[in-house]
């Protein structure tokens, strides 16, 4: 009974989807503009996809052209669908012994979270998908590798890694990605990315997709791409759903303005930003004992804890996930509320990319930056980057300090190219100004060098 139970219900999704394609098909708006082949465009509907978003339809074309494409577009908004459907197009016509097709990402939760989306595409096609990255034992990826998968997703380390057992084979490569590619520049990858490419067949597609493009991203595009397709979405500002905006504080009371933030009616889940691991993992700790439902992600944690802290806080078990820059680029999860800015980011690119965690597939979110009078520097990088003032906020109680961009007053935060922050400091607060005046004087007591 129980089995007979079971394929009716195999039967019934199966005639709902076949049905759901069908009605899809006749619509003159959807993804069946592109000429996709009838079990892509049923992996679509099963993925929820319905209208085509900016970057697909200005992207797609090309892709399927065979043209080399440079994507530039903001976070959150439909990047991976924009390459994975022509890569299924592409490799769904013919078999071969190696992957086709290798994306290149900079995280292992960015990988992970690509090969999902490939994978709910590609669910009524014979593709298979194999994801590789470090933190967690090769040899199940290796397994993976042997079955000749057609997509190979991972991160520049353990691709090279592969490469050089001997397991790895990117010979049969057509084409190649390159997601987030100014985070692979960020993250210092780009010696590995150009060993890399290397190791490709010379004549190849190539497809770049980008939130910013820092000037050294550019020459690697220069170089990388031949004629190729280019699409600019207004990515140097955050999306238009994100309502941000900064909040001034003391360094001393950031954590009573997070508390009180965190518990507004209007916050159900947030990500909240912080500059090191040991912060991150402390100030995790510190408001799960204050009842907030928390957990940090950050480096030094293991894949299964990492892995463990994403599916709790995907799965609404955490409600507030504290991460550092490097632990969370990548993180794609739906419906979060806010992103708070504990600490200012260190470049205004990167303010960009963390505030683009909430505002994602077009709905809206709330960004709140927490700014110290030490960090005038970059705000005034970041308002310059962007093209506009970041509009202020005040919360009740915390109205004792004003931040201004136009505030000449040294601040501890020194920010060199890029608007990058060059400081040396990365503790939890500056140092106190009495201990500064002691270094001072000490200084001054030392006997000067003769000149000579």
């Amino acid at each position: 009974m129980t089995a007979w139970c079971a394929t009716v219900c195999a039967d019934t999704v199966e005639t709902q989807l076949h049905s759901m394609a069908s009605s899809f098909n006749d619509s003159p708006t959807g993804f069946d503009r592109f000429g996709f082949d009838a079990p892509i465009l049923r992996g679509v509907v099963a993925g929820g996809f319905v209208e085509p978003r900016p970057i697909q339809v200005d992207t797609i074309p090309a892709a399927l052209a065979g043209r080399d494409v440079l994507g530039l577009a903001q976070t959150g908004t439909g990047k991976t669908a924009a390459f994975a459907l022509p890569l299924l197009q592409r490799l769904g016509r013919e078999r071969r012994r190696g992957p086709g097709a290798l994306v290149l990402a900079p995280t292992r939760e960015l990988a992970a979270q690509i090969d999902a989306e490939i994978r709910t595409l590609a669910r009524f096609t014979q593709l298979q998908v194999a994801t590789v990255f470090g933190g967690v034992s090769a040899h199940g990826q290796i397994r993976a590798l042997r079955r000749h998968p057609e997509i190979v997703v991972g991160c520049p380390g353990r691709i090279l890694d592969l490469l050089g057992r001997g397991v790895l084979h990117l010979g049969e490569v057509e084409c190649v990605v390159l997601d987030e590619a100014d985070h692979m520049f960020d993250m210092g990858f780009l010696p590995d990315l150009r060993r890399i490419l290397a190791a490709l067949p010379r004549k190849r597609q190539n497809l770049l997709f980008s939130a910013t493009m820092p000037a050294e991203i550019r020459a690697l595009a220069d170089v990388l791409l031949r004629d190729p397709h280019v699409v600019e979405l207004d990515h140097s500002g955050p999306a238009t759903t994100i309502d941000h905006a900064l909040v001034a504080v003391r360094e001393d009371r950031k954590r009573d303005l997070l508390e009180r933030i965190l518990r507004e009616d209007g916050c159900k889940t947030a990500i909240v930003f912080t500059r090191t691991k040991h912060r991150a993992r402390r100030l995790a700790q510190q408001l799960d004992r204050a009842g907030h439902r928390a957990v940090g992600l950050q480096g030094n944690m293991s894949q299964s804890q990492r892995t463990r802290a994403m599916q709790g806080f995907r799965k609404r078990t955490f409600d507030v996930l504290v991460a550092t820059d490097i632990a969370a680029r990548g993180i794609d999860v739906q419906g979060v509320s806010h992103v708070i800015n504990f600490d200012v980011p260190n470049t205004p690119d990167a303010y960009t990319h963390r505030i683009g965690r909430t505002g994602r597939a077009e709905r809206e979110g709330q960004a709140l930056t927490f700014v110290t009078r030490d960090d005038t520097g970059w705000l005034r990088a970041t308002e310059r980057k962007l093209g506009n003032p970041i509009p202020r906020r005040t919360v009740e109680g915390f109205e004792e300090e004003r931040i201004d961009a136009g505030d000449r007053r040294r601040p501890s935060h020194r920010v060199g190219r890029h608007g990058r922050n060059t400081s040396s400091r990365s503790g939890d607060a500056a140092r106190p100004q009495s201990h500064r005046r002691r270094r001072s004087r000490r200084a001054s007591a030392r006997p000067r060098r003769r000149q000579s």
